[in-house]
């Protein structure tokens, strides 16, 4: 190397500043990941810095310590998005512990200012037990791709989104959706996680590839037809209003002439239509997994769909309750091309003690069981009678278990 001249690759020299040689639209991005609180502290760091926080490609207006209240950032926050340079925004989180009545008409405020800065990705959670209200939420966008909310409270006929076209995911937790139909026809992944509702809530979103549906609190959602699905979550829990009343006397409705009242009204109102089954019957991957005595999916399986693009699927002990197993093999039997059964018995995951892996005899293969399924496994605490009659079930057709 000719004297004088600098490697590249040569380290830099101790106590060089090296997130100060970095470019503007770099500190940008990364002044983003932090509290806009700690971004704007950073003024004082040096003469270059005095303005870069105006220009993040996020915002995150929390506690430097965790949640605070709307009324702890509001004169903080007031005066960051007037002194803010006019630019685009990536991401905008928005996380409170508790916001009032009195709070609501700022945290409306803030998020159009997300919506006017063409935010991509909105984050909006309040972590109070109180919801925040929306009649109508303020988000019409063409360059919105993910909104992710906790704690609201949405009473309106439709979420269907059509001002924001570009809408690919969405999520809401601990949210009461007081709405009859979430419609958005963008709409590529969808989580919905312990919230509640006081009608019955159908989804109607036919591009969606992922779903979940975990822990909903009233009637359980009505699932349209989702022909790209690809992967699917559900969990009914005890939540779920809709049970059987038989259940607790130990007659399975499903199985016998006695049907409960709550069984009898539901098969009159649902008629043949499927509530969950069916929407989400051309999925790829499935889990589907229910608390006892949950009356939808033994309902659904009277007249199960095909799952003709169904490769992996996890079902939990609810699917071998029934005399003779009945779910189980009535899936089975409905999924031509399944390659994975995985059965997680009377347990917590994921730490399972007994997980046993089942191989298929060389005599033979049951016609009942699809032609491509070559890897079933087991997981459970202990193998006791409930275990060994789903062993001996799954022994009729050919398939031997191995610790």
């Amino acid at each position: 190397m000719p004297p004088g001249e600098k490697d590249e690759n040569e380290p830099p020299a101790s106590g060089a500043d090296l997130i100060g040689a970095l470019r503007d639209h770099i500190i940008h991005h990364l002044l983003s990941f932090l509290p806009v609180q700690a971004a704007v502290q950073t003024c004082v760091l040096a003469r270059r810095w005095r303005h870069l926080w105006r220009s993040t490609t996020g915002l995150r207006i929390v506690g430097l310590d965790g949640a605070e209240s709307v009324e702890d950032l509001r004169v903080f926050v007031h005066h960051v998005l007037i002194l803010r340079e006019r630019t685009d925004l990536d991401t905008v989180e928005m996380t409170f512990d508790e916001c009032s009545v009195d709070d609501e008409v700022y945290v409306k405020l803030w998020t159009r200012f997300a919506v006017m800065s063409k935010v991509r990705a909105l984050t909006l959670h309040i972590q109070a037990p109180t919801y925040l209200w929306f009649d109508v939420l303020p988000v019409v966008s063409r360059h919105l791709r993910t909104l992710d909310l906790q704690g609201l409270c949405v009473e309106q006929s439709s979420l269907d989104f059509a001002g924001c076209p570009a809408l690919e995911g969405l999520k809401m937790n601990l949210c009461d959706i007081t709405v009859e139909k979430i419609s958005p026809r963008s709409l590529k992944h969808l989580s919905i996680t312990k919230c509640c509702s006081d009608c019955q809530l159908h989804v109607s979103t036919p591009g969606l590839i992922s779903l979940k549906l975990d822990d909903f609190t009233g009637t359980t959602p009505f699932l349209e037809n989702m022909a790209l699905l690809e992967t699917a979550y559900v969990y009914i829990g005890d939540s779920c209003e809709d049970f059987c009343l038989n259940y607790e006397s130990g007659v399975y409705c499903g199985a016998s002439n006695i049907i409960c009242e709550k069984c009898d009204l539901f098969n009159d109102n649902c008629g043949s239509d499927l509530v969950l089954l069916g929407g989400i019957s051309s999925a790829k991957h499935l889990k589907l997994i229910s608390e006892f005595g949950k009356l939808i999916f033994s309902r659904d399986l009277k007249y199960c769909p095909t799952f003709s693009k169904l490769k992996t699927l996890l079902l939990n002990e609810y699917w071998c309750e029934a005399p003779g197993l009945d779910p189980l093999a009535c899936i089975l039997k409905n999924s031509p091309v399944l390659e994975k059964l995985t059965l997680e018995l009377f347990s917590e995951g994921p730490n399972y003690k007994v997980e046993m892996k089942g191989s298929f005899s060389s005599v033979g293969r049951s016609s009942a069981i699809p032609e491509h399924l070559n890897i079933v496994e087991v997981k459970c605490t202990v193998v006791d009678e409930r275990i060994l009659k789903v062993l001996k079930f799954l022994c009729a057709f050919d398939i031997r278990f191995s610790f």
